[in-house]
């Protein structure tokens, strides 16, 4: 990108005023005619903070395919009914590289105004000072939620173990098990996992009793995604905690004793091949295919696979929560992005209310009705009620439940750089060659805790 089209581009974001914009045009060289031909291509230029005639407010997030449209409808719906000088504008962005861009453009000062930040990545940004606090906003009247109204285990690492919040949830995605019904009739299992979960009998057990009989059909019982998340989830339904100090301190699954107990019961079904790591699956061949294909008997993901599972024709599936210790729901992860406000935005109070409408109760609505693939992330009856349109899967109300008992990524883990690739990356001699579980975790916190206090050190 040349010099002048930053400059331009700088004035319609609204970063500079159009003096000032004038003034550097002509340092540039340009003519007096062609900075008349350029401000009137832009309606005039931004007026700064105030939102005047011809300024514009940026937002970027990732999004495939269907959901662009989805962005874009909301765009515009926003930009009727918010009638202001500040003209709003969708960039969608491609997933596999996103966050490097938006670095990149925050160094360069030409990131968007407001966007998404996965629960992974939102700390390097809170490290680095790049984006808002958000705490004064939310609690003023411009704000159309309180930071209360969201489901409160879900801020993860954008919010500081002292409180600060730099980030609210969009949505989000409770991880439940998702079944096939075929798979599990053909392994001749009568009694389906909803209704020993109904009974307070969905344990353990009953789920290790269920994928024993699908391998012994030569189907996979359950596929694990390499993922920490995933590992998580086995022990913390299993009464188990894997980060001390309510999820901001050292890494002691290690120590815990139903963390390990949890850890030992998924590499012995690796060992069984009742368990198949995702790593291991044919190149191209991911688990939501391995499921439409009547391959294997459980997934565990969010409701971002639904659209796919409806569009594959007589695919006969449904959900139900984690199996625990007590038979009844317990804590499991939920997978969250954020949206956040870039720190040198000009734009503030504008900027700020446009997210306040996309993460409201309204906001989630109008994104995720008639076919959405995520979970409101605000306590809102109304906003709950997409999730139940059309009873698909038959047993939705579970992902509202599962969000309500889950955690986001834990802060510990979410606030140190590349921690949760390497934990991963750690663990997979467990799942891959049978390497002893217990020396490995204790490897992972030889690892893990001094990144961790320096990560949190910082954050103070």
């Amino acid at each position: 990108m040349s010099d002048t089209q930053t400059l331009l581009q700088d004035l319609q974001s609204g970063r500079i005023h159009r003096r000032e914009f004038i003034g550097r045009a002509m340092a540039l060289g340009v003519s007096f005619s062609g900075i008349i031909a350029m401000l009137e291509a832009c309606g005039g230029g931004s007026s700064g903070g105030s939102g005047g005639s011809g300024a514009s407010i940026k937002w970027s997030n990732w999004a495939n395919t269907g959901e662009i449209q989805r962005f874009k409808d909301f765009t515009a719906d926003y930009n009727t009914k918010h009638k202001t000088n500040v003209q709003y504008t969708f960039i969608p962005s491609a997933d596999n590289n996103y966050f490097t861009k938006i670095l990149t453009q925050l160094n360069g000062g030409t990131a968007p105004d407001v966007f998404y930040v996965g629960d992974g990545d939102i700390a390097k940004l809170v490290a680095n000072q790049t984006i808002m606090q958000l705490n004064d906003l939310l609690d003023s009247s411009k704000s159309k939620e309180k930071a209360d109204d969201y489901v409160s285990d879900l801020w993860g690492a954008a919010k500081t173990k002292s409180g600060k919040i730099f980030g609210v949830p969009v949505d989000c995605n409770p991880l439940v098990l998702w079944f096939n019904k075929k798979v599990l009739a053909d392994a001749g299992i009568t009694t389906m996992p909803y209704d020993l979960y109904e009974q307070g009998k969905w344990t353990r057990d009953a789920f290790t009793d269920m994928i024993t009989k699908i391998r012994a059909k030569g189907k996979m019982g359950f596929i694990l995604d390499a993922w920490s998340l995933q590992f998580y989830a086995w022990c913390t339904t299993n009464g188990g905690q894997i980060y001390a100090d309510n999820g901001y301190g050292d890494f002691i699954a290690h120590q815990d004793p139903k963390s390990l107990d949890a850890f030992k019961w998924m590499a012995e079904q690796m060992r069984n091949k009742t368990f198949t790591y995702a790593g291991t699956l044919p190149k191209g061949q991911g688990s939501d295919l391995a499921f439409i294909g009547n391959q294997v008997g459980f997934l565990s993901v969010g409701r971002w696979d639904l659209p796919s599972f409806k569009k594959a024709g007589g695919l006969q599936y449904d959900i139900v929560p984690f199996p625990s210790s007590t038979g009844k729901i317990a804590p499991a992860p939920v997978a969250l992005a954020y949206m956040v406000i870039n720190k040198k935005t000009k734009l503030t109070d504008q900027a700020f209310d446009f997210l306040t409408n996309f993460v409201s109760g309204e906001g989630q609505t109008f994104r995720l009705h008639g076919g959405g693939n995520a979970v409101p992330s605000i306590k809102s009856a109304d906003a709950e009620k997409v999730v139940l349109e059309g009873n698909d899967p038959a047993h939705a109300q579970y992902l509202l439940d599962a969000r309500n008992a889950g955690y986001g990524l834990l802060p510990a883990e979410g606030s140190t750089p590349a921690l949760s690739d390497d934990i991963k990356t750690a663990l997979e001699p467990v799942w891959l060659q049978g390497k002893d579980v217990t020396t490995v975790l204790g490897q992972v916190a030889t690892m893990a805790n001094p990144r961790i206090k320096k990560a949190q050190d910082t954050l103070k």
